[in-house]
């Protein structure tokens, strides 16, 4: 699985536009393809790129991977390289592929394992017997994953080199899905101190599944109802004058199970600012409109909280928190379709168990 390519090629002119288009040109083409990643003879012309110029018809966060999974079954893995709001995307495109004798199709990077991984980097090993890691709890974020892991031939001026191989190291071993759904934040070093405890690396995954066990049975059935809540209006300027406008609801960002909904996410519409960097109103009221289908949409019983919203230079960014990411990235994602052509949106959703991104408004 090491031909992962994130490049467009190819010069087919097919237009792609949803899952089923695509599986129907690939079906044109699979005997080709198979002969090609079998053969391993030119795959990246013959096939990533190929494969690569299709998928970003239907999302430009598509890649993919191929490789034999054994003497007889090609494998084509398409990921989103750890872009949670695609996930769901990419896992509806696998499911309404064909069954093809001699394929197999992957949504997301799958577990390897730890003991079977390994990764070589600008010199340096990345494996289960380089690597060790210890656990970091924070007093204030209890209930964060939050792992160092421990590399003996650890170099600061190569410390990127370093981040990158034990991110690739992890992501393929554990899996996709897993290395972004059970740690919240990793950090690599080169020596344990001395009140720590150094775990061997093949009990990472015991271990997260424990801590993961564990947040669900604490947070299981955590709702909220907003119905009541005290909403505060945040008024600033920057160095040159330009005003910033922020509600927020301050009651609910002061709430003590905020883990419950660990989700985030962060909606940005820009648009065209007058002279104070505010919208007209015609733009404020399409943005009210907007945000309004949402909460109807997303409402607070299903485990979507709008925490509020902030209005800066040409910007208004809209903050949920959300007990899961695919639903919400689904919802989302219509909306923002259904107002392509009066507002240009954009959306981000990302681990933040206690609503970091959100301290600014309450300190």
């Amino acid at each position: 699985m090491n031909f992962l390519k994130k490049m467009l090629g190819a010069k087919d002119k097919t237009v792609i536009t949803d899952n089923n288009s695509f599986w129907n040109w690939f079906l044109l083409h699979e005997k080709s393809f198979y002969e090609t990643v079998k053969s391993r003879h030119n795959i990246e012309s013959n096939f990533l790129n190929k494969i690569m110029a299709q998928l970003q018809q239907l999302n430009q966060q598509y890649y993919c991977a191929a490789g034999m999974c054994d003497e007889n079954t090609a494998e084509l893995i398409i990921t989103p390289e750890g872009d949670v709001k695609t996930f769901v995307f990419v896992e509806e495109l696998v499911a309404a592929a064909p069954a093809i004798t001699g394929w197999k199709f992957t949504a997301l990077k799958p577990t390897v394992g730890l003991d079977q991984m390994s990764i070589r980097m600008d010199g340096y090993e990345f494996d289960q017997h380089k690597i060790h890691f210890f656990s970091n709890v924070q007093e204030d974020y209890p209930d964060e994953i939050d792992i160092t892991l421990v590399h003996p031939d650890y170099k600061e001026a190569d410390e990127q080199i370093f981040a990158n191989g034990a991110l690739i190291y992890l992501d393929n071993a554990l899996g996709e899905l897993n290395a972004v759904t059970l740690i919240d934040n990793i950090e690599i070093t080169g020596a344990c101190p001395p009140d720590k405890e150094l775990i061997p690396m093949e009990k990472l995954e015991a271990f997260l599944q424990w801590r993961e066990k564990e947040f669900v049975e604490k947070y299981k059935g955590k709702r909220y109802n907003t119905e009541n809540d005290e909403y505060a209006v945040i008024e600033g300027q920057d160095s040159k004058g330009l005003p910033l406008l922020a509600v927020v609801n301050n009651r609910l960002l002061h709430w003590d199970a905020k883990a419950s909904h660990p989700w985030m996410m962060v909606i940005e519409i820009t648009y065209k600012a007058d002279s104070s960097g505010m919208p007209d109103d015609d733009t404020y009221s399409l943005m009210t409109g907007f945000e309004e289908e949402l909460i109807a949409l997303l409402p607070d019983s299903a485990g979507y909280l709008n925490l509020g919203r902030q209005t800066y230079n040409g910007t208004r960014k809209i903050y949920y928190s959300c007990h899961e990411f695919r639903h919400v990235s689904k919802t989302t994602a219509a909306l923002l379709h259904k107002y392509r052509s009066e507002l240009s949106i954009s959306y981000n959703i990302y681990k933040d168990k206690y609503w970091k991104t959100m301290n600014r408004f309450t300190q």
